[in-house]
């Protein structure tokens, strides 16, 4: 994929579908900032790759978005890419809904994205660059106590839409990547689910995906730089379902 010297922010960077992300661009010969809060597992993962720098910023921060920005200007001098990928979403039902828990999901999913993107915004007109957002499924597959998680990400699809029509005259494209269940830490370490039942939530998928497994980060990182890459000039304003069917059933 066409993705030489492009500079490139990658959020939740450290693990999963990030991680993937950012090796997939580093080895198409990009320069990649990988962010996150465990900012000693960014700096290990970022010196077994070259290319790739590590630099410490919570996507639910506010604060953190100038400072990403400013970091990746100091190392490179521009930006050409935004992956939006770092995401959060312990599931918890209605009756127990509390506004820590709703807000801070927003803050990760929605607001974060948005105030990066905003951040970032004069760079990627000044490269005619891109943003990729990553969603889910359940931003349209109604899963029962995933409601907040599930607009969070609805609300990043049309966010998408939005600033794809925005930024089209400024040569400013904007696409997401809907991932369907894949096999990273997120059932246990994301959403606080406990061994036994994020097992149990892998063989309910399992039976369910059309195409008969769940996924691995590297099938929706390659969708991400190659939405990114120069090859993808005329794509802008979509949202991709990379989910080997789920969201067909």
């Amino acid at each position: 994929m066409n993705v030489k010297d492009l500079v490139v922010i990658v959020t939740g960077g450290g693990a999963g579908i990030g991680w993937a992300t950012a090796r997939t661009f580093a080895r198409g010969h990009a320069r990649v900032l990988i962010t996150g809060r465990r900012i000693a597992r960014l700096e290990e993962i970022a010196r077994a790759e070259s290319n790739v720098a590590a630099f410490e910023a919570d996507a639910g921060d506010p604060s953190g978005a100038q400072r990403t920005v400013d970091r990746a200007l100091e190392l490179w001098g521009r930006i050409d890419v935004l992956v939006n990928n770092a995401g959060a979403g312990a599931p918890m039902a209605l009756a127990d809904t509390t506004p820590a828990h709703v807000n801070g999901i927003y803050a990760v999913n929605a607001i974060g994205p948005t105030l990066l993107a905003a951040a970032a915004l004069p760079h990627l007109v000044a490269s005619r660059g891109t943003i990729i957002n990553l969603s889910s499924t359940l931003a349209r597959k109604a899963v029962a106590g995933f409601s907040a998680y599930g607009a969070s990400k609805a609300a990043l699809e049309h966010l998408t839409r939005c600033w794809a029509l925005e930024l089209a005259p400024k040569g400013v494209r904007v696409n997401a990547v809907a991932a369907g269940p894949v096999e990273t830490d997120f059932l246990q370490e994301r959403m606080g689910l406990s061994r036994e039942e994020a097992e149990a939530v892998k063989a309910q998928e399992r039976n369910l995906i059309p195409l008969g497994r769940r996924g691995v980060p590297d099938d929706v990182a390659h969708w991400i730089v190659a939405l990114a890459s120069r090859d993808a000039a005329w794509v802008t304003g979509q949202v991709f379902a990379i989910d080997g069917g789920f969201s067909l059933v």
